[in-house]
């Protein structure tokens, strides 16, 4: 194994490891109060499917590809790379669907202009967990083809159909009519995601604006207070947008590359790490905005100790 492998795979077990830390530790945070009790505010419920969607991400691409990178054998064979790659994107269009939600969410909520009745439709826990359900139903569908075009290494070479190598995985060109049908589908439901994401941020940032503008002389001959929870939140929720929409289009554009053209081993390892950096790196947002967060978990922890 060469340098240049051992640098890859220490690249991928880093990330993969920051991330798998990072969202295990929220969805413990998640359950603790859950099982203690607590209430759970409608954006925590759409909080930890985005969680559980990114921690799928991380075990069905990080993992293997940091054992690919490392030089070793992926051990599940033709049927578990078919499953694992199915896994894969449906976890990556929840975690886009649910990213769209919670920006969603969040620009109705603090629009002034949406109905009452809306507004208590979406602070409902069954309502979110509706929306949620629908979210691994649509990917489940529209990924269902998925299993039919994958085949692992060991089976590549008998295949007669055209071969694009995913790294661990195969991807067989079923022909380029149904290929390019198969791309302008699930690129439009993700262009769709994005519109919905980048107008809610939009809506967010102007209802933001005017509000400091309104309050703004309300403050100017005293100390101003800190920001309120609400626009905490909203913060929160436009740095993950950010984060997601520009990740995203990385790795979807050096994906589609990568489908087309026949591609070296570094352009394909790159584009695998550009869409596991949401997925690894948004836990990290989160425990930052939430300095509450490293206290529970310690007293969660302090408790399992003392029992």
């Amino acid at each position: 194994m060469d340098s240049a492998s051992i640098k890859e795979g220490m690249l991928f077990l880093t990330q993969t490891g920051v991330g798998i830390l990072g969202n295990a530790s929220l969805l413990c945070l998640y359950n603790f109060h859950l099982i203690t009790g607590h209430m759970l505010k409608p954006t925590d419920l759409i909080l930890s499917q985005l969680v559980l969607a990114n921690s799928l991400v991380l075990f069905s691409k990080g993992i293997p590809h940091t054992m690919t990178a490392f030089g070793l054998q992926f051990v599940l064979g033709d049927t578990g790379c078919r499953l694992v790659f199915y896994l894969h994107r449906v976890s990556r269009g929840v975690s886009l669907s649910t990213t769209c939600l919670l920006s969603g969410f969040q620009a109705i909520k603090l629009s002034p202009d949406f109905s009452r009745w809306m507004e208590l439709r979406m602070r409902s826990p069954k309502s979110i967990g509706f929306c949620c359900f629908l979210c691994w139903i649509l990917h489940l569908l529209l990924n269902s083809t998925v299993p039919l075009r994958m085949c692992g290494p060991q089976n590549s070479t008998n295949s007669s159909r055209k071969i694009r190598n995913f790294g661990f995985c195969h991807v067989c060109i079923l022909g380029k009519l149904i290929n390019a049908m198969l791309i302008f589908i699930l690129s439009s439901i993700d262009a769709m995601h994005l519109g919905i994401m980048v107008w809610a941020s939009g809506s967010m940032v102007l209802v933001l604006h005017k509000h400091k503008k309104r309050v703004q002389h309300i403050h100017s001959n005293r100390l101003s207070p800190g920001p309120s929870p609400e626009a905490r939140a909203t913060s929160t929720v436009l740095v993950l947008v950010s984060m997601f929409v520009s990740f995203y289009t990385l790795s979807s554009t050096l994906t589609l590359y990568v489908s087309v053209v026949e591609s070296g081993r570094w352009l394909v390892h790159f584009s695998v790490f550009a869409a596991s950096c949401f997925p690894a790196f948004s836990p990290l947002v989160l425990i930052s905005r939430h300095p509450h967060f490293l206290v529970s978990l310690w007293f969660w922890g302090s408790k399992r100790t003392f029992l």
